[in-house]
């Protein structure tokens, strides 16, 4: 009798022993729920950084619009394939400010649901309600949509000139704002931006004088 109820008493050991060394091995345990994530709440921005990245969204969404109406409007070659080069850029950096502003819980507006003729700057004071600067009217977009061949290429450049330099305003209404554009990822994005722009403008400028120069021949 004893030596049955030893044995037994071996067999609890090693089944509490397995029991202890599963729940070791398994994270939750047999029917647990895994724990709770904490949603990303980063504090590393003002409002001027939030009203600066949503309507850069829309900004960025109307030179997208501009850039893909070069093969329809016969676009040439340089011109063609520097929309392009707008289009990869701005599309991918949409993506990276929705995502700026999804991991900071604030709205990331779609880009295809923008309004092409402006977006509401809160937290920024703008000159001109809520028209973002160097973004093109509904009128100008119509103009620009009518234009075909050497026209539409000269129209395009010095639109997107002005869609340029308003975007170098932004920034710069963003850095006058208190704190703002301080955090490291909006101020290495600020900054990009203004460069980028600042060297695209050049380029644009230059094709436009030889557009220039073509046509006076």
């Amino acid at each position: 009798m004893y030596r049955h109820s030893a044995r037994f008493s071996s067999l609890v050991s090693l089944a509490t022993a397995l029991c202890v060394t599963a729940l070791a091995v398994t994270p939750h345990g047999a029917g647990a729920q895994p724990a709770a994530t904490t949603p990303n709440t980063k504090k590393d921005y003002t409002a001027a950084d939030v009203a600066f990245m949503q309507g850069m969204i829309g900004h960025h969404a109307q030179a997208v619009v501009m850039g893909k109406m070069a093969v329809s409007h016969g676009a040439n070659a340089n011109v063609a394939n520097f929309c392009k080069k707008v289009i990869i850029s701005q599309r991918d950096e949409i993506e990276l400010m929705q995502t700026w502003l999804t991991d900071r819980g604030q709205h990331a507006p779609e880009a295809a649901t923008m309004p092409m003729a402006g977006h509401d700057m809160a937290g920024m004071k703008m000159a001109d309600h809520d028209m973002m600067p160097g973004m093109l009217t509904p009128a100008q977009m119509q103009q620009l949509d009518k234009a075909t061949g050497k026209a539409w290429d000269r129209l395009f450049l010095t639109f997107m000139i002005q869609h340029h330099e308003g975007a170098l305003v932004m920034v710069k209404t963003l850095f006058d704002s208190p704190a703002g554009g301080q955090g490291p990822e909006i101020f290495g994005y600020a900054t990009g931006v203004d460069n980028d722009q600042r060297g695209e403008i050049e380029r644009m400028q230059k094709m436009l004088v030889t557009l220039k120069e073509k046509h006076a021949k």
